[in-house]
């Protein structure tokens, strides 16, 4: 395990992990490390657009009632006509001395939020990177095991097709991941144990965040490498179980509700694989620093990119818990797949703690 690390990127299916991990030393310690604590609560983000403009507008001027007629005063009992006449004027002059002493204040206008050079460049350089990384798998494909076009689909050879299809899909997403990771600030700056722990446990989770932002809700169907398509009785066929299945692709369109963009999604990811909580991880305070500072880019970033939704920032979030609770079924899923004899690559029996 120690030596994930070192070894070149392989071809679709290496031996084992240890052929995956090549640590991009140069390059990635130029990226430096970042040094914010993580607060656990995230702030509500403030509305800025509707707040900006009524802190903008003039106050309007009091319209004033027509000065009363002066009648003379009365010995006896006042007609109504006297007491409503009276009654306007004293409002009148109250509003007249309330203006002259006090005029009325806008509110002060709310400063928009804004990102700092640092932040943006942070994520210019996490969406170059996925692109770089995405492009890298679709070069891929072609090494992947096709789908089986067989006479017979329910045949043993085709199962056996369709299940190294799509484990050989998930592989090279583990890569993809891989790559992204080395890629992200202040990663490897960490210790080879923590990053071997951060990647080993949160890989299934950005896995689905990826597969989320390939659903096509027209069709109810998910995209791998942009040629491979795959609704749920795809996934079933390859061997699945319909309580793995189901959540994918509730999650999936849950998300694409959302309509994040490429940005948004690289921020979740790297949050998500900055978790100090996960097991095995040793120095939990320089991880959580690390993830507070994409965590208060993503807050800031998503407060600019959606003024009038105040609610976006939390959902995105609470969407990491979802992906925790799909994780657990995940687990599941691979247990069931030892039961049906369905033997895992190396890489992945080793990043899901597989033990034959």
């Amino acid at each position: 395990m120690s030596l994930w690390l070192e070894t070149p990127r392989p071809a679709v299916c290496p031996d084992s992990a240890t052929e995956l991990w090549k640590a991009e030393t140069q390059d990635a310690r130029d990226q430096g490390s970042n040094s914010c604590i993580l607060r656990e609560e995230a702030r509500m983000p403030q509305p800025a657009g509707s707040a900006l403009r009524m802190g903008l507008e003039t106050a309007e001027s009091t319209a004033l009632l027509p000065r009363a007629e002066t009648f003379p005063e009365p010995t006896g009992v006042l007609s109504e006509e006297q007491i409503r006449l009276k009654k306007l004027k004293r409002q009148e002059e109250e509003q007249a001395q309330a203006t002259s002493v006090s005029p009325r204040v806008s509110s002060a206008p709310q400063v928009l939020p804004q990102l700092s050079p640092e932040q943006l460049g942070m994520i210019e350089k996490l969406v170059a990177a996925q692109q770089q990384c995405n492009q890298r798998s679709f070069s891929d494909r072609l090494r992947v095991t096709p789908w089986p076009i067989a006479p017979d689909p329910q045949s043993r050879e085709a199962r056996q097709q369709r299940f190294a299809h799509f484990t050989e899909l998930a592989i090279v997403s583990v890569q993809e991941i891989v790559d992204f990771a080395k890629q992200l600030p202040g990663f490897l700056q960490l210790s080879r144990e923590d990053q071997i722990a951060l990647l080993k446990t949160s890989a299934i989770e950005v896995m689905l965040l990826e597969t989320s932002r390939r659903y096509n809700p027209g069709s109810e169907s998910i995209t791998f490498l942009k040629d491979f398509s795959y609704n749920r009785e795809d996934f079933a066929k390859a061997g699945l179980q319909v309580e793995f299945i189901n959540p994918i692709f509730e999650f999936s369109r849950a998300m694409n509700e959302l309509q994040l963009n490429d940005a948004e999604f690289a921020l979740l990811i790297a949050i998500s694989i900055f978790s100090a909580d996960r097991p095995n991880v040793q120095d939990q305070l320089q991880v959580e620093r690390l993830q507070h500072t994409y965590v208060e880019a993503l807050h800031a970033y998503v407060s600019i990119n959606h003024p009038h939704d105040r609610l976006m920032f939390p959902r995105m979030l609470m969407k990491l818990v979802s992906l925790r609770t799909l994780s657990s079924v995940h687990s599941e899923q691979v247990f069931a797949l030892r039961l049906q004899d369905k033997k895992l690559p190396p890489l992945l029996s080793e990043i899901w703690d597989v033990h034959e």
